[in-house]
């Protein structure tokens, strides 16, 4: 196996959560990348040609992995004004029944 294939295995390793060297939920940096192939932190090098497609694909990965908590927040807020709105319709529901029920003043 060649040297690089490692590093992209323990990228993908990171990307779906199942690393082998390191605690799940770890984040996914050239760092973490490097000590999940079972090389040293530093090992991924910007000045190395071979690495820059690999650095670049890892860049990738921390970038969806930031995206995910936001469309989890968002998809939270929207979930909670639904409820919030029901409620509000109800109430307003309630308050034309109890209109009705004592009629015209």
């Amino acid at each position: 196996m060649v040297a690089i294939d490692k590093y992209w295995q323990a990228l993908k390793r990171l990307k779906r959560n199942t690393p082998v060297q390191l605690p799940k939920g770890t984040a996914i940096n050239k760092d973490t990348v490097a000590l999940e192939a079972g090389r040293k932190r530093s090992s991924i090098k910007e000045s190395k040609s071979n690495f820059s497609e690999l650095i670049s694909y890892s860049g990738a990965a921390i970038l969806s992995e930031e995206a995910e908590p936001d469309n989890n927040a968002k998809l939270a807020n929207k979930r909670a004004q639904k409820v919030n709105y029901r409620e509000l319709y109800h109430q307003a529901l309630n308050r034309e029944l109890m209109l009705i029920e004592h009629g015209p003043t």
